[in-house]
Parts: C-alpha cells; structure tokens; sequence
C-alpha cells in the first residue's frame, strides 16, 4: 500500500476534519519522548553512576556504528528528495556528521570519545564490538529511509526532539560520576546541543505541515515508535551483553564470534 504521505510543502497547511490541530499534533509527537532511550535502565545506570567502565566502552562502541550510519541514511533521504529547499537545508546533517570546512564532523568527535573512555580508534572502526541486535537495529532504520518516501524518513528522525535533554544529561553527571574518563571526549555532545535544536525546528517543522489528516498523522506517530523502538532495541542488546553477561553465543564461545556486515 502506498504511503499517505505525499503532501507537497508548496501548499497551505489545512487540516482536514477528523485531524488533530497543529498544537494537539505538536503534543502527542512530544508526548512520545516518554518512551526515549534516555529511560531505558541501562542509560538511567549510566545517568546515576552505577555503570561500568566496560559498560561505558559497550555503548560508547555500539553507538560507533550508529554514528556512521546516519551520514548514509541522511544521504538516502537527500537520494529521495525532488524538493530542492528541503535539501539545501537537510544536507546539514550529512556534513554535521561527516564534517566540512574546520569542523572536523560529528563521527571524529566520536572517535574522540571513544578514546576518552578507554578504546582506540581502530577498534571503533573495525566494529569488533558491534553486538547483532545493535546493527540489526540501526541497519533496519536505514534501510526503512531507502524505501520510504522523503517525507517519512524526515519524520523518522523526529526522536532528535528528545535528545538534547540526553546531551544534556551527559554533560552534567558523567564528570561527576565517571573522573576516568577524558574530558575532552564530551565534545561530541557539547556539539549536538545546539545541531539538535536547530535540527528538530526543521523536522518537526516538515512534519506539522505534512500531516494534515487523521491518516498521515496516525502515520508520522507510528514511524515515530518505531524510531524509538529501534533506540531502546539497541540497548536492550547492550544489557543482554554487558549488564546480564550473555552476548551473543555466550553459552558456546567466549570470542565475538558475531559478524561484522555483509557487502
């Protein structure tokens, strides 16, 4: 069945009888940051202080590979898009990401991270420590932007709306909770609060003007769980791994025996 979301943003925005107003619409996409990944038990354990140092490096190496993604998903949108002012605008994620100019780029900024935490470089890049469940999780939310319309892989990036609080949270009480780590690996962080703003004004922006029926707004809040489902995923494979002691094939091996993508 083809997607009800089609709109062109040249249009006024009307919405259509049985459609949420614009500030009710508005409130139940915020209303969604209830299930963020930032109340999952294992970021809450990171938050609190309670998290180990391997626990630490888990994420920090897990969430590599979603870094290195995103590029690839923004550049999948951008593929998708005929509408040239929504590109001339989204194309500053993929730079965000891959860096442009001086700014050396989101993914080097992690890197940095990963360094501040105890890992090295190559490490992050060979994806050694990429758990199944993390790249199933990050791989099927690409691949849902390279065969949805524009307009919905713009709408599955909405969980942004939530992560400058988790930014945030970061700052705040990791120098506190966590003195080994390398301040200068929070530079990612400090980075993505102000990208994340500016981002969310952008796609919810779209979203608010796209959804104007009943239909496309039922639409935008379930490709916006399934954004959420695809972050709490990512750390339910993380908890298995680090928290409970059974990664992947723990009761046969104790080598990541895993597989580290297909071409």
């Amino acid at each position: 069945m083809s997607s009800p979301l089609g709109a062109s943003l040249g249009s006024a925005t009307t919405y259509e009888a049985g459609a949420l107003d614009r500030e009710t619409f508005r409130a139940a996409l915020m209303a969604k940051g209830d299930y963020y990944h930032i109340h999952h038990p294992y970021q809450v354990d990171m938050a609190e202080g309670r998290a180990t140092p391997e626990q630490i490096r888990g994420w920090v190496a897990n969430r590599f590979y979603y870094q290195v993604m995103i590029p690839q998903k923004d550049a999948a949108l951008l593929a998708n898009c005929p509408d040239a002012p929504t590109r001339r605008r989204w194309i500053q994620r993929l730079l965000d990401h891959d860096g442009h100019g001086d700014d050396p780029g989101g993914i080097e900024a992690w890197l940095a991270l990963g360094e501040a935490v105890g890992l090295t470089r190559d490490e992050l890049w060979s994806q050694e420590h990429v758990l199944p469940g993390v790249r199933f999780a990050v791989d099927a939310y690409v691949n849902f932007v390279r065969r949805a319309s524009w307009q919905e892989a713009a709408i599955s990036s909405l969980t942004e709306l939530f992560a400058p609080r988790a930014h945030q949270s970061r700052l705040d009480t990791w120098p506190g909770h966590y003195p080994w780590i390398d301040a200068t690996g929070y530079a990612y962080f400090r980075k993505r609060l102000s990208e994340a703003r500016r981002d969310v004004d952008h796609g919810l922006e779209l979203t608010l003007t796209l959804c104007t029926t009943a239909e496309t707004q039922q639409r935008a809040l379930e490709i916006l769980q399934f954004k959420l489902d695809v972050l709490w995923s990512m750390l339910d494979a993380m908890t298995l791994a680090y928290q409970l002691g059974r990664p992947p094939y723990h009761s046969v091996t104790d080598q990541r025996v895993y597989h580290r993508g297909l071409a």
